[in-house]
């Protein structure tokens, strides 16, 4: 079934009523960690030490994240408002570091108005934002406030680390548990580089339409 742009905008916009802060997403897995569940539908043993280890990482995230002075004065100089809404689980591996990126950009900027939304809660959300074909997360959906249109969505990699991806899976049948933890060196090497020079760019260019 083809959802439309209108569809699509409304789902948006409804599913931003109730989303959470990011506060109350770290509080909400921090929960599930110490209860040993996990968000989502599906509850597995897996899914439950994924939550524990998403737990312990997204607290490092926030203690040392850290942008450049450049990227600093990039984020000051953004003026327009724009909503951030991120599809997510607490067991998602991809989500600590991208999701501490948008946080910290948020609250360097006001302007950026971010929430978040559980995949699974919204599925209908989550089927008109594939990333091909797959139900990838986090998903970051960017909209204009002014009139709740779509600007453009981001995930649930940086290009960088989904190469990583691609290239590992064109030379081996299934993703192994060796791969994430490689996957997951790369994220704390980069720092989160990756996806705060990709969200800046999305922010330029939607700042730019103002001035033309």
């Amino acid at each position: 079934m083809t959802i439309t742009t209108l569809e699509r905008q409304e789902l948006v916009t409804e599913a931003r009523k109730n989303a959470l802060t990011y506060a109350d997403y770290r509080i909400l897995v921090a929960k599930h960690a110490q209860s040993f569940t996990s968000t989502g539908h599906t509850q597995t043993e897996a899914l439950s030490n994924y939550t524990v280890l998403n737990d312990r990482r997204m607290k490092r995230w926030d203690k040392t994240l850290q942008f450049t002075p450049a990227q600093e004065d990039e984020l000051e100089n953004y003026t327009r408002p724009v909503n951030w809404l991120v599809l997510t689980e607490s067991w998602c591996g991809d989500a600590p570091a991208a999701v501490a990126v948008m946080h910290k950009m948020a609250e360097l900027q006001p302007a950026i108005n971010f929430k978040l939304v559980l995949r699974d809660d919204h599925p209908q959300l989550m089927d008109a934002f594939l990333t091909n074909g797959g139900k990838a997360i986090p998903k970051l959906i960017v909209q204009n406030p002014e009139n709740n249109t779509i600007v453009t969505s981001w995930g649930s990699r940086s290009k960088a680390a989904q190469q990583l991806v691609a290239d590992f899976k064109a030379e081996n049948e299934t993703i192994t548990p060796e791969f994430i933890n490689t996957l997951q060196k790369w994220y704390n090497d980069n720092k989160g580089q990756a996806v705060v020079e990709e969200l800046l760019a999305i922010l330029k260019e939607f700042n730019l339409e103002t001035q033309n």
